[in-house]
């Protein structure tokens, strides 16, 4: 367990230190000036960061990972398919209504749309869908077709929203989609979607393990997207800048944010394990040791989660909302030089992450590497912020991106492996995790207050920075399986070269 504990540190120290090094560099040079207060504050919060994550990691191996698995596979072995799909859909909007990441973006959004129908919706969203993804795994349904399906339908309803007048309320309602998949609930349906499918067995059985996420991502855009049509909220002016500055009590502030937290994660997490132990006791009946090694996994999990969730929440948010109005104060050209920059590094400190490229390399038995995936997310999420920074100041609809990303995403399906598919529009997800909704979604806000003080654009152009960290990775890794698919071809057409240029002295008879 200690050396467990050792390695997860290391690996989280890698993660974190790259964005934290970027900022406090920047701090160095006439770019931006943090307060003292700010930069011990920011340091504090890092370190804490590097705790939290390897806490996470560490309970996500032992507890959350081994809990979905045995549940899929336990309620797919009892053979009934309707308390399969109730469970599912019970978990999906009950652990996504708990998800930490869901009430970051309800919060930031509270003057368009009421907080709890916005989180209603989102659950509903997710559970559906959520059901029609293990349907997908039950009966093998290829992803591509119906990712093709519900995407079609999504950008119908998203001109339905434009036909209202509510155009602005888009890039909140493609956001969604890559929020709800956060660090609670990711881990948990990857393994589900792992345990159903080697339950149900076949030659599919390591494509159908992912694609859950994919799926589950659909389910809330499409929510917020119909919700908006009804939306009577603010849409000119949503933000208070004062709620991203740094509280006058910091303690009082980081107590408040500390319970707060703490209270989310613990509903969340104990709607998991409270589901888990009633099908462990109907249906799976695990040995005592076992059980008591999830429930260790599970108190790390939740101890790893409150330290790094409070501290993105306290440290990061303040931090992101003033580097972004600072840099595009500044210059616009070093505005989207540094969204590059923080978009290859900050995709490395989100949790989910490391849950995502472990069961890959697992799953693919190293066809598919953890680096060439970290590679991929990061170059993707890269190009995603400086897309987004290029919106921020020229001041367009994001579906000019949304429209050919996504048809270049789906485009591609057709042309790589079907298991690079399914790992690319769940690495989407994966990728757009807590970091990215409370660190770089209030950059983006700070910028468009910078370049807007009257925040009339922060709705349309602020927004939306999620859903792009969520498009990119369909695209990149999706390029790692067309690379793979040319290189594999290649090697077989020089095979054959040699084969038909070989002379008849190198040819051996086998009696």
């Amino acid at each position: 367990m200690n050396k467990m504990f050792v390695h997860k540190l290391k690996e989280a120290l890698l993660s974190v230190m790259p964005l934290s090094l970027i900022v406090i560099l920047l701090n160095l040079t006439p770019l931006v000036s943090f307060t003292a207060r700010e930069m011990i504050l920011f340091a504090v919060c890092s370190l804490l960061l590097i705790l939290g994550i390897a806490l996470f990691n560490l309970g996500a191996d032992l507890a959350m990972t081994p809990m979905g698995e045995h549940v899929g596979a336990g309620l797919t072995k009892s053979a009934r398919i309707s308390l399969l799909l109730s469970v599912c859909f019970m978990l999906g909007v009950l652990i996504t209504i708990a998800e930490p990441d869901l009430t970051v973006l309800a919060e930031q959004v509270s003057a368009v749309i009421n907080p709890t129908v916005l989180t209603l919706a989102v659950g509903v969203g997710v559970g559906i869908f959520l059901v029609l993804g293990v349907l997908k795994i039950v009966f093998s349904v290829h992803l591509s077709s119906m990712l093709m399906f519900f995407y079609m339908t999504l950008f119908a309803v998203a001109a339905i929203v434009i036909s209202t007048g509510k155009e602005p309320m888009l890039s909140m309602g493609f956001d969604s989609g890559g929020v709800t998949t956060g660090p609670i609930t990711v881990p948990f349906i990857m393994a589900l979607g792992v345990g159903i499918a080697a339950t149900v067995g076949g030659k599919n059985a390591g494509e159908n393990s992912f694609g859950l996420i994919a799926l589950c991502s659909v389910g809330p855009i499409l929510a917020v997207l119909v919700l908006s049509v009804f939306a009577t909220g603010n849409i000119e002016n949503p933000i208070d800048p004062s709620s991203y500055a740094i509280a006058e009590d910091l303690l009082g502030a980081v107590l408040e944010t500390l319970w707060s937290v703490a209270r989310s994660v613990f509903l969340a997490l104990g709607l998991v394990v409270c589901f888990f132990f009633i099908i462990d006791l109907i249906f799976l009946h695990l040995p005592k040791k076992r059980i008591a090694q999830i429930l260790i996994g599970v108190l790390f999990t939740y101890a790893g989660l409150v330290i790094f969730l409070s501290s993105v929440h306290v440290g990061f948010m303040p931090i992101g909302y003033k580097l972004g109005g600072s840099l595009a104060d500044r210059n616009s050209t070093l505005l989207l030089i540094a969204a590059f920059v923080l978009g290859l590094v900050v995709v490395l400190a989100e949790p989910a992450v490391h849950v995502l490229k472990k069961q890959v390399e697992d799953i693919t038995d190293g066809t598919v590497s953890a680096r060439s995936m970290l590679l991929a997310l990061s170059i993707g999420v890269g190009v995603s912020l400086l897309l987004s920074a290029i919106r921020i100041v020229f001041d367009f609809s994001i579906l000019f991106y949304l429209i050919p990303g996504y048809l270049i995403s789906l485009g591609l399906s057709f042309f790589v492996p079907r298991m690079y598919t399914a790992i690319a529009f769940d690495s989407g997800g994966v990728a757009s995790g807590p970091l990215t909704s409370s660190f770089i979604l209030p950059f983006a806000i700070g910028a468009c207050m910078a370049l807007d003080p009257s925040g009339e654009s922060v709705l349309a152009n602020g927004f939306g920075i999620v859903a792009m960290v969520a498009m990119t990775p369909l695209i990149t890794i999706q390029m790692l399986g067309f690379r793979a698919v040319v290189k594999r071809r290649m090697q077989e057409k020089v095979a054959l070269r040699r084969i038909l240029t070989a002379d008849d002295a190198q040819i051996i008879e086998f009696n």
